[in-house]
């Protein structure tokens, strides 16, 4: 899988540690940074990584912060980003099985490495269950478009 991966100065070093675990995993990744600790704004890094995910550059997205909600919040301003903020397993499976979700959101300071791993695991490997959930889905996209 092509994944596009980002994340402020708090989610920097859960970032670097993502890149090499979905590496390890086989996928290919696209950092969109940041490249440091250093305080950087974290708008333009996360549509850049939804829009990547939107434009089929990428086939999911990752974004991470502090808390990784304001990094959901801007990864969904980007019209067809289904960003999920997940910092937990059951809300990763469900983000993928019920919401089709394309882009997930962790905190940095909330989730450690290891839940991390498995979180990002499980979000990769879930696929969208369809049926119900597809009409609710489509139904999101089309409040998009008219608004």
């Amino acid at each position: 899988m092509r994944i596009a991966i980002g994340s402020d100065h708090a989610g920097f070093l859960l970032k670097q540690h993502l890149i090499s675990v979905l590496g390890e995993m086989g996928h290919d990744v696209d950092d969109h940074g940041t490249d440091s600790e250093d305080p950087v704004d974290y708008p333009p890094i996360c549509a850049g990584v939804a829009e990547a995910v939107v434009k089929g550059e990428a086939d999911r997205g990752i974004v991470l912060g502090g808390s990784g909600q304001g990094e959901q919040m801007a990864a969904n301003k980007v019209r067809g980003a289904r960003a999920a903020l997940c910092n937990d397993l059951y809300t990763a499976r469900l983000s993928r099985e019920h919401n089709d979700a394309n882009v997930l959101s962790m905190g940095g300071r909330i989730v450690a490495p290891g839940l991390a791993d498995e979180i990002v695991h499980l979000w990769l490997a879930t696929e969208f269950a369809g049926g119900r959930h597809a009409r609710r889905v489509e139904q999101i996209s089309e409040l998009e478009e008219q608004r």
